[in-house]
């Protein structure tokens, strides 16, 4: 009978275990299954927590900036009152459309001193409600959204500013500079160049070398004007209108329109002078027009337009042929197809500089007005160009993308004067360059044929001319341009 009880439990023993053994494999399988499901839960409920957080506008700065004091408007500067140039605007299309405004001009009150900036954000709602900053460094500028395109197809049709500064005598030259020629002459040639407010060095180092005005040989005269808009960022430079107020006094050349200077509004900057032109200076004979951080020769120019005809149809520069809409979001140029739907621009000038007779910019005044606005001056202006069967002519002197390198010859300097001697404009250079070129050129002891200090080691093909003329068949087969011209004026 004990034998009986003892196999008896021993069996209930071996099944309890077999229970148990099998419970602990289901039960470590089902941990495995419910810790994947407890980490999805918790993620998809960081992603909802996160979802709240920006629509709830909890992730926006607590401390506001406010400037204290105010600055003078432009049109009380400039002779007009009643109202501020941030309420006159009637161009600010691109604000409304990026929704960034710039920080309201509250004046401090006198009766309650401000209070020191807390040290942390989110403690009190009282802290938040009376804490005024003091500094910015710790409050990031927000960022710049893309642009609205859609706004500025809404907004494109307001293309007409008022001018706030003007210089209606620039293009009149009388008495003892006119040499014998009439009481009253329009100059021989414009200098235009593209600025904005806080540029000022660069206006300056334009002054003071490619854009003297003066008169040249055989009594040739030229006159500058720079082309600007109102700032967008107008607390960057609190005193913008005085600064241009003044600066209009003292030197005269500057031309200023009520619309926000932006990358997209350089278009409207385009139509504007040349309604300036057609009115204010009419018979002006021949116009240059570039951006300030390029390095003219002007002395070039002068010999270019020697025997041409005033009167007739010229546009010459850096023409850029076939060129395609830029569809890549990241770009600084990209337009999407709904605001271009074609697959190629028209032959367009680079903006870096370019050379027209004032013929040829009173027809494209009138031109520009029938052409809908396009947010790329350049491509707008080839538009312009288009319409009135104008094709404009590519000269090698006009550098708008810079000089390269010469891949074949590293020890080429391209800074040489002597090379820049041979050209008319090239662009992005900074202020100290144009200084130092300008400089350059106009020593008397400038030498660019015998050459007395240590020149550098004769440049020589490796390998020989053979097997260079064959890799450079190869090359040219491909459709590779390299800089021959280049390697054989310096060889």
């Amino acid at each position: 009978m004990h034998s009986c009880l003892i196999l008896h439990y021993s069996q209930r023993l071996q099944t309890m275990l077999r229970r148990m053994l099998m419970t602990r494999r289901l039960l470590h399988v089902k941990g495995d299954v419910m810790c994947t499901v407890l980490l999805l839960v918790l993620f998809c409920f960081l992603l909802y927590a996160r979802h709240v957080v920006l629509s709830s506008g909890w992730d926006r700065p607590l401390w506001k900036l406010h400037i204290h004091g105010s600055t003078s408007p432009s049109r009380t500067l400039l002779g007009a009152t009643g109202t501020k140039v941030g309420q006159d605007f009637q161009g600010a299309f691109l604000s409304r459309a990026s929704g960034v405004q710039p920080p309201p001009c509250k004046p401090q009150s006198r009766s309650k001193p401000p209070q020191p900036k807390s040290k942390s954000k989110g403690k009190s709602k009282s802290r938040r409600r009376n804490a005024v900053p003091t500094k910015t460094v710790a409050n990031p500028l927000p960022t710049i959204p893309p642009f609205d395109f859609e706004a500025y197809l809404r907004e494109k049709d307001n293309r007409n500013f008022k001018l706030l500064i003007d210089q209606p005598e620039k293009c009149h030259i009388r008495g003892a500079e006119e040499q014998g020629r009439g009481s009253n002459s329009a100059p021989y040639m414009l200098i235009a160049v593209k600025s904005i407010a806080a540029d000022f060095d660069k206006r300056q180092v334009v002054r003071r070398t490619w854009g003297k005005e003066g008169h040249f040989e055989n009594g040739v005269s030229i006159r500058t004007v720079f082309l600007l808009g109102v700032p967008k960022n107008r607390t960057a430079l609190p005193l913008w209108d005085r600064l241009l107020s003044y600066e209009s006094q003292t030197y005269k050349d500057v031309l200023l329109w009520d619309f926000e200077d932006t990358f997209f509004n350089l278009t409207l900057k385009e139509t504007h002078f040349l309604n300036w032109i057609n009115s204010s200076c009419p018979r002006v004979k021949f116009i240059f027009k570039g951006d300030a951080d390029v390095y003219v020769n002007v002395e070039n120019i002068l010999e270019m337009l020697r025997g041409q005809q005033p009167d007739e149809d010229l546009f010459i520069g850096d023409i850029i042929i076939r060129a395609k809409p830029i569809r890549r979001r990241t770009s600084k140029y990209y337009v999407p197809e709904f605001l271009y739907g074609g697959g190629l621009y028209p032959d367009y000038a680079g903006g870096g500089g370019f050379v027209m007779s004032g013929h040829t910019a009173r027809r494209l005044s009138s031109a520009c007005r029938q052409v809908e606005l396009f947010p790329i001056d350049d491509v707008f202006l080839g538009m312009c160009l288009q319409l009135i069967g104008i094709k404009p002519s590519r000269h090698q002197g006009f550098r708008t993308f810079g000089i390269p390198r010469p891949s074949a010859a590293p020890h080429l300097q391209t800074f040489d004067p002597c090379f820049y001697r041979e050209l008319m404009v090239v662009h992005s250079l900074s202020v100290p360059q144009i200084w130092l070129m300008w400089n350059l050129l106009h020593d008397p002891k400038l030498s660019c044929h015998n050459r007395t200090g240590r020149t550098p080691r004769p440049f020589k093909w490796r390998g020989g001319w053979d097997r260079w003329w064959g890799r450079r068949r190869t090359t040219m087969r491909n459709g590779c341009l390299s800089h021959i011209s280049d390697l054989t004026k310096w060889s």
